[in-house]
């Protein structure tokens, strides 16, 4: 039963914006052309500043008095995967805000413009001499404003998208999630190039300015489709009897164990920051004529990402589907199980650099193909997958469960590395070079075999925004 402060909400909202999709609508959603576009520059800011920190860490950072205070590797490794933790940590609070009390659209803009705000003071971490600010705490402060605002927006905008569309429409959705994660690479892609260079030429401030910018126009962008959206009202009260429910509680129980298994491939995955920056640095990086910059490099991602998304929809599940119907948790499964070959890759490589050898760049890009192809098996999947689970009240916070995977992932990272500096203080030697990337493609393989075993007892109910009842339907 409804209360009155959720029926003022419901007539609030009606009286301005639609509120439900269009059962009878079969053409794309007018409102996510706006979503879609919001995303694009909402992701170069994101991917443009992490590209550069792990660097600006160890290359550029200065004291108060304007002498260097460069972070050794592990320190930096640990400042960047804290900062990605609280960032996917942070959507939980974000989906908890938008189911009960303000909506998706009010949380994704009013958290917009304390990203903005978390960008100013990124571009002014390298000018104390102008804030009076040590840049470690203007850091410091930075990459919690913007860790909180980018987590907060994260699980209401992959729901916002699905929120848009109704019965008539629905089958259309998993082509909007695929270009939804294509705009996110295509933004990610143009700032993992320009800001390494931006940072070589023009310092700090204007390589993290630039992606201030982005996230402003990309605030604009989401403003200017208000009146496209539907505005699924919050649910206020009726959150916490969905979420409390014997369905809400199996539903989020049923898939805890698959986001904790994910979490292992975030904590690889998310090395592509910091230790294969590293590796990079010591690797032959010249490319026709060219020197590559080694944060630059993770533009590789993005990149086969834009390249493998139509290959495996146009090309390679169609041919599978052919025998074998391809699941959602059978895509998964297989993106799991290649994603360990990356990590031997890696490890071959930082062998041939321990043995003094200078191995040139192609072959960690070659690692590069394997986990991309990982990431977009799983992780377009899972988003989706993740949503279609969730109830209809909880479809924000569920999705807030999903990137909590992310954060686990990055904080088993901070672990590794805060013990392996431990042990170095204690004059032990762990898990150093080759034997630290072989570690992770270990603990992926156990980690893949665990999945198999879990997927083949997966039953779950798929749910519709607008939908009363569950489809209940096989999907292992």
């Amino acid at each position: 039963m409804s209360t009155p402060t959720d029926r003022r909400e419901f007539a609030k909202l009606s009286a301005r914006y639609r509120t439900t999709p269009d059962p009878q609508e079969t053409r794309m959603p007018r409102g996510v052309p706006y979503i879609v576009g919001n995303e694009a520059a909402e992701r170069f800011s994101f991917y443009g500043m992490r590209t550069i920190l792990y660097v600006f860490m160890t290359e550029h950072l200065t004291s108060i008095g304007g002498e260097s205070a460069v972070m050794d590797i592990r320190d930096a490794t640990i400042w960047q995967h804290n900062f990605m933790t609280a960032a996917y940590f942070f959507p939980l609070l974000g989906a908890f805000l938008c189911d009960t009390l303000l909506g998706k659209y009010r949380t994704i803009l009013w958290l917009s413009i304390l990203y903005c705000v978390g960008h100013a003071v990124m571009a002014l971490v390298d000018l104390p001499h102008l804030t009076g600010v040590a840049p470690q705490a203007a850091l410091w402060w930075a990459l919690a404003l913007i860790a909180f605002s980018t987590g907060g927006i994260k699980p209401c905008v992959s729901a916002h998208v699905g929120d848009q569309f109704g019965a008539g429409n629905q089958r259309l959705m998993s082509r909007v999630y695929l270009w939804f994660y294509f705009s996110i690479n295509l933004g990610a892609t143009a700032s993992t190039l320009l800001t390494p260079e931006l940072l070589r030429n023009f310092g700090p401030g204007v390589a993290f300015g630039v992606p201030g910018v982005l996230m402003a126009i990309a605030t604009l962008v989401f403003w200017l489709g208000r009146n496209e959206y539907v505005h699924v009202p919050p649910a206020g009260i009726g959150f916490f009897r969905e979420a409390l429910s014997r369905e809400g509680i199996g539903a989020v129980a049923k898939l805890i164990p698959l986001f904790l298994l994910l979490a292992v491939f975030w904590c690889l995955f998310d090395q592509t920051t910091s230790t294969w920056v590293e590796q990079a640095k010591n690797m032959d990086r010249n490319v026709f004529g060219y020197e590559i910059e080694a944060s630059a490099h993770q533009a590789a991602n993005p990149i086969l990402v834009m390249l493998l998304i139509p290959l495996f929809t146009q090309v390679v599940y169609p041919l599978v589907e052919r025998r074998l119907t391809l699941t959602p948790l059978r895509r998964i499964g297989v993106g799991l199980a290649i994603a360990p070959f990356s990590y031997f890759i890696i490890a071959g490589i930082q062998s041939q650099i321990d043995a003094g050898a200078t191995p040139h760049l192609s072959w960690q890009t070659l690692a590069y193909v394997v986990i991309t192809a990982s990431e977009v098996l799983l992780s377009v999947t899972a988003l989706e997958f993740a949503y279609t689970q969730a109830p209809p009240k909880m479809k924000s916070f569920v999705t807030g469960i999903y990137w909590l995977s992310v954060a686990l992932g990055n904080e088993m990272i901070v672990l590794v590395n805060s013990y392996i500096k431990e042990q170095q203080a204690a004059g032990s030697v762990v898990l150093e070079g080759a034997d630290y990337f072989r570690f992770f493609a270990y603990a992926m393989s156990v980690t893949a075999l665990i999945y198999l075993v879990w997927a083949a007892t997966y039953r779950g109910s798929a749910y519709l925004q607008e939908a009363a009842d569950p489809a209940d339907s096989l999907v292992a």
